[in-house]
């Protein structure tokens, strides 16, 4: 692996579980969907946090595979650079033949902000980062689509769409989700059923590369390497869209 600087090895690091993950699809097949998911998540996060703990030791980890202490060691909250990793997004759809809506996350945060980033979609074979943001499709104006959960699409979505002319797609994982804004699969993504950061940390360093809106869908800053690593809910969009999002949100919230 040849490392240049930070946002290239979130890139190279993100590629190469995703390949990892590939590679444990193919060996251990879909016949059992629970030890696909185990065995995958496990692989990756081993991988990330050995990467890690070799190419920048005196830096600290989020990863929704450590175990809670880990997560809540209060070095974390005190560090100057944390990496916050996925080291599979979107499990259900990892253990399921055929599907490609799965993703790995590498993103870090500097200081109070995400300062590089990388999300994996190894399925697709192609890795968005940080290093050389997407360019964001046109909005041509009209009818535009929003990416929702496929299991569990909060109510409010299904009323905003309404609201605002819009049409729900359903994509798997949160990364593949955002993803999709940016590669003009959909123009949106709106979510308040429950997150952590490290289902958006990559994903959102990429669309603020990129140039696309990202916030909390009342409108607020969004805020990674907190005590609490719970970030309920998101807006990803175009930035021609994003005040008639969050209009519409104010006005069913009322």
């Amino acid at each position: 692996m040849t490392i240049r600087d930070d946002h290239a090895l979130a890139a190279d690091l993100a590629t190469e579980a995703g390949e990892h993950l590939l590679r444990v699809r193919e060996r251990e097949g879909f016949g059992d969907p629970a030890a696909l998911r185990t065995a995958g998540d496990r692989a990756a996060h081993v991988l990330l946090m050995e990467s890690l703990a070799r190419l920048r030791p005196s830096d600290s980890v989020l990863s929704e595979e450590a175990t809670r202490e880990e997560r809540m060691d209060p070095r974390r909250q005190s560090a100057d650079r944390v990496w916050i990793v996925d080291p599979l997004d979107g499990t259900r759809e990892f253990s399921e033949e055929g599907r490609s809506d799965w993703a790995v996350h590498v993103a870090l945060w500097e200081r109070g902000r995400l300062t590089a980033g990388a999300v994996a979609l190894p399925a697709q074979g192609r890795t968005l980062t940080t290093a050389e943001p997407p360019k964001l499709p046109a909005y041509d104006k009209g009818r535009f689509r929003i990416a929702v959960s496929r299991t569990r699409p909060p109510e409010f979505v299904q009323k905003l769409a309404y609201l605002v002319g819009a049409d729900l797609v359903p994509i798997g994982s949160a990364g593949a989700k955002i993803s999709a804004v940016l590669t003009g699969e959909v123009e949106a993504y709106v979510h308040a059923g429950g997150q952590y950061e490290w289902d958006s940390a990559a994903p959102v360093a990429v669309a603020q590369a990129a140039g696309a809106h990202a916030s909390r869908i009342d409108g607020s800053e969004l805020a990674y390497n907190q005590a609490d690593p719970s970030l309920p809910d998101i807006l990803v969009s175009l930035p021609d869209l994003a005040s008639s999002l969050l209009a519409g949100i104010r006005d069913l919230h009322r």
